[in-house]
């Protein structure tokens, strides 16, 4: 059983990898043809699709009552999105932010996150609460594509000169756009594929030491569901797809909690319980994720390479902290009042000079981010 667990797991992690690049070329493509920006591109068809194992993952753990794994498998991958992918993508290229992810994308991010913890506060989450989610990512999605089709005359003029040069020209019209969404779909099969093989894997590994099912879910389920993202976007960031490699990231965020969480509470047979540890503790964490996002996509409108290595780091002291406190191991305070009382202040300070710094400059008349 062994050996086959881990021919599985080879298995899906070079399914992923081959399932990434062809999404990643199939939209980067399509945006091309259709006359769409990649952000958006990234934002919609490519988060959506990579968070399809969240989406698979939640709603069943939801229908069978099983609410802390269907909780946690959202918000840890919430967190895991911006503080892993993000920080390892801008590792191998610095992430070019365009304004639309600082002006709109990101403060949504921000906004449904604060109201996720806003309808847990009676404990639970109702068929209510959940149609209220699910109506607005058909809302936010609708708005994107209105958006992107009224571009300005100078993007459209972009888009058409690269199809002049050559790959966008070569589309065949409906023959070749059909061509692009099948590269996607095949792409999406084989990242869902995969990542389920290795979550199935490390669900069984854990169980077996007896690990609670919300560390489950915030940890291993919420990376594992999460590698169709980790894929996509490192691929992306290799490749120079940089829009979309940041719009994958945030768009999924913004579907998981509208969308995960608002089609499980639909379907599930009675309201999603959230406990007192999940609204005390990991709501909170992934809400400050989501707003130091927010400085660090402003300063210089770029996730610099350094600020990709305070993400990594603060998502190894997140599963360090959840490790810590599910052993109930003696070193859990001290870490704890570490990170609470010097790192988070020291890195909170950083920013906040930084993003004045922005501003600054942009009151200055600096040169204007990239606006898709």
């Amino acid at each position: 059983m062994e050996g086959m667990t881990a021919i599985l797991f080879v298995l899906g992690l070079g399914l992923m990898i081959l399932g990434a690049e062809l999404l990643v070329r199939g939209a980067s493509k399509l945006a091309l043809a259709v006359g769409i920006s990649p952000l958006v591109i990234g934002l919609t068809i490519v988060a959506y699709g990579t968070s399809a194992p969240e989406m698979a993952v939640s709603v069943q753990a939801a229908f069978k009552g099983e609410a802390d794994i269907a909780i946690g498998n959202v918000i840890g991958s919430n967190i895991f999105n911006v503080l892993f992918i993000l920080g390892a993508s801008a590792l191998i290229a610095p992430l070019i932010v365009s304004a639309q992810l600082v002006r709109l994308d990101v403060p949504l991010m921000i906004g449904i996150s604060f109201l996720l913890y806003a309808l847990g506060l009676d404990g639970s989450l109702s068929r209510l609460d959940g149609a209220l989610l699910f109506t607005g990512i058909i809302a936010y999605t609708t708005f994107l594509i209105v958006q992107s089709r009224r571009e300005n005359a100078a993007i459209q003029a972009e888009f058409a000169q690269e199809c002049r040069d050559g790959e966008a020209a070569a589309a065949g019209g409906w023959v070749g756009i059909l061509g692009k969404l099948a590269l996607i779909a095949g792409g999406l099969a084989l990242l869902v594929v995969g990542s389920r093989w290795l979550v199935d894997g490390a669900q069984a590994i854990a169980r077996s030491l007896g690990v609670s099912e919300l560390v489950i879910g915030l940890t291993i389920i919420a990376v594992g569901t999460s590698l169709p993202e980790v894929a996509t976007s490192i691929v992306a960031a290799i490749r120079g797809e940089r829009d979309i490699a940041v719009g994958n990231a945030v768009g999924s965020n913004i579907f998981n909690v509208l969308s995960v969480l608002g089609l499980s509470g639909l379907v599930s047979p009675r309201p999603i319980a959230i406990s007192q540890a999940v609204l005390g503790f990991d709501v909170p964490a992934m809400i400050a994720v989501a707003v130091a996002c927010l400085p660090i996509c402003f300063t210089g409108y770029l996730i610099s390479r350094w600020e990709g290595v305070v993400f990594l780091g603060y998502y190894a002291a997140y599963v360090v902290f959840l490790v810590l406190s599910a052993a109930k191991h003696d070193a859990l305070p001290l870490f704890s009042a570490t990170m609470l009382y010097f790192i988070v202040p020291l890195t909170a300070l950083t920013l906040a000079i930084l993003a004045g710094r922005s501003l600054r400059l942009v009151r200055a008349g600096s040169p204007a981010p990239p606006s898709s």
